[in-house]
């Protein structure tokens, strides 16, 4: 099987064309909090040549879901559901706190608990905790930061709020096992997870798990005549 995968749901705009048996044939990351919608098509057509790939030698596209930025998540969907169109595609969706925590998971001495969060303002994250074995213990929520700190200690804590809850952290507390508080996913584990999905498991839906900061100015709106 071969696939493309998309990442724009956080601070990056990335691709990658896995081949299982094979693995990664091309990525690419460009950071960015901005600009994905822009970016995305042109780093989609570079990644695709370097792994001289056609659409039409795709079995599979797969996009991250959030949480995340809300322009970000749609930016991806948008592109990967209008690829799975044009070509008759599959797409599957894969959730970022998923592909944060999937490298610690997937290690043979891991034997902790994985708390993958995510910074999303006021004092709170996106947070998910999963077993060592990789069942969720704490399902996808926004949470208070207070809530990710009592479950961090002794942990292998990752995502982009990971560094300001292992700040938090009384000082008694057992310390993290690991600390990566990397901006965005790794959009090899984009790949590498999507892969592995049962097709129809993961449908290409976003999961924001709040309400966007951006409300209608209702009482700025003029009157329909």
């Amino acid at each position: 099987m071969r696939l493309l995968a998309i990442d724009t749901a956080l601070a990056a705009c990335a691709a990658a064309v896995l081949e299982t048996g094979r693995g990664i044939l091309a990525s690419e990351s460009l950071p960015m909090v901005r600009g994905h919608a822009e970016a995305l098509i042109p780093l989609v057509a570079r990644v695709m040549k370097r792994a001289e790939t056609a659409f039409s030698d795709l079995d599979r596209l797969v996009v991250t879901t959030g949480p995340g930025s809300f322009t970000g998540v749609r930016v991806g969907l948008a592109a990967a559901r209008g690829f799975g169109i044009a070509r008759d595609l599959p797409v599957v969706g894969v959730s970022t706190l998923a592909v944060y925590a999937a490298p610690y998971l997937a290690a043979s001495n891991n034997k902790r608990a994985v708390v993958a969060a995510i910074d999303a303002r006021h004092a709170h994250v996106y947070l998910q905790v999963f077993g060592p074995s990789g069942q969720t213990l704490v399902a996808p929520r926004l949470a208070p930061l207070s809530d990710a700190v009592r479950a961090a200690s002794n942990a292998c804590l990752v995502g982009s709020a990971a560094q300001a809850i292992a700040d938090e952290l009384p000082a008694d507390a057992p310390a993290p096992l690991v600390v990566d508080a990397r901006d965005a996913p790794d959009i090899v584990w984009v790949a590498q997870i999507g892969a592995v999905t049962p097709e129809g498991e993961a449908a290409p839906h976003p999961q924001y798990l709040r309400a966007p900061d951006a409300q209608p100015q209702n009482a700025a709106q003029l009157p329909r005549r």
